[in-house]
């Protein structure tokens, strides 16, 4: 129980270095002079202190918000699949339980966006429920195929699964789900191609549009949830397809999985730095390659395993 309590601290702490650490390196491959990865920790910290203001127009929405924004992601760090062979993990934790408690917290924040009756609020809400509707089936196909290869649907079964005798026979599919994934990853953290998280321009943005009204501890906790958020997708992302080293003594399986996390953020900084945003109208192009990769992902696994 010990391996699976440290799991979940070692998330939620890490949460927001992955954040600083990817732009520090973008910053680096910029030529500009790199933030310290442990800024965003500043950053928390010093909105504790800053005074909260609200909209007139806005009712109690926007005063539990926050807590309801953060909530449902707590709730996932509990249930994600286990880094390390003897972990504790909850064995009910499934592609629908996972999509449905993230969902959740979008629809808080896009509840949050619309309560101040700004114009940019409604904006960001409405963008986010157009990208969250076309992510929400990619996501629960591509979960879902990759627990079928590990015969296992519960996630954390399927981690370890995976770990110890990988589906040679069923790569293709692997990495089909792994790319359909990982497109998913950026879609839901805001990340470019799909979002700029660093703009405040009223055309681009989609996360930040929603929260311009927010302030002091409320902005805290809602950027900190968005740091969660990305901890848990990139969490999800190296046990279930990068899902080597949980075989390993603790210390290594301990050390590796850090390794994992930070190799998933690098490749994302690479891919913000030479990576234009996409049109709003362009974005369902993407997110629809996921759909079907996700789906190719199940059909050739199906036509495999008949082989």
């Amino acid at each position: 129980m010990i391996y699976y309590f440290l799991q979940i601290l070692t998330i939620f702490l890490i949460a927001p270095f992955l954040v600083g650490f990817i732009k520090s390196l973008k910053m680096f491959m910029l030529y500009k002079k790199p933030i310290s990865p442990f800024q965003p920790y500043y950053d928390f910290y010093k909105l504790l202190f800053k005074e909260v203001i609200y909209s007139e127009e806005s009712s109690i929405i926007s005063r539990i918000s926050p807590i309801l924004i953060l909530s449902p992601l707590i709730l996932v760090l509990f249930l994600l699949p286990p880094f390390f062979k003897d972990s504790f993990y909850i064995s009910f934790m499934d592609a629908f339980t996972i999509t449905g408690l993230i969902s959740l917290s979008t629809f808080f924040l896009m509840l949050l966006g619309l309560d101040t009756a700004s114009a940019f609020g409604g904006l960001g809400s409405s963008r986010e429920a157009f990208i969250s509707a076309l992510v929400e089936p990619a996501m629960i196909l591509t979960i879902f195929s990759v627990s079928l290869m590990a015969n296992s649907i519960g996630i954390g079964k399927a981690a370890l699964n995976l770990s110890s005798s990988f589906p040679l026979n069923h790569s293709a599919s692997f990495v089909l789900a792994a790319i359909s994934f990982f497109i998913l990853l950026l879609a839901e953290n805001g990340r470019i191609p799909i979002d700029n998280p660093e703009t405040h321009l009223e055309l681009t943005m989609v996360h930040e549009a929603m929260i311009l009204d927010v302030s002091g501890i409320n902005l805290s906790l809602i950027e900190f949830a968005s740091a969660i958020k990305y901890a848990i997708f990139s969490s999800l992302f190296v046990t279930l397809f990068i899902p080597f080293g949980a075989n390993l003594p603790f210390l290594l399986s301990f050390l590796i999985f850090l390794l994992k996390l930070i190799f998933v953020s690098i490749i994302i900084a690479l891919i913000e730095v030479n990576t234009a945003k996409l049109r709003l109208f362009k974005v369902p192009n993407l997110l629809g390659i996921s759909i079907i990769f996700g789906f190719l992902s199940l059909i050739t696994f199906y036509i495999l395993g008949n082989v």
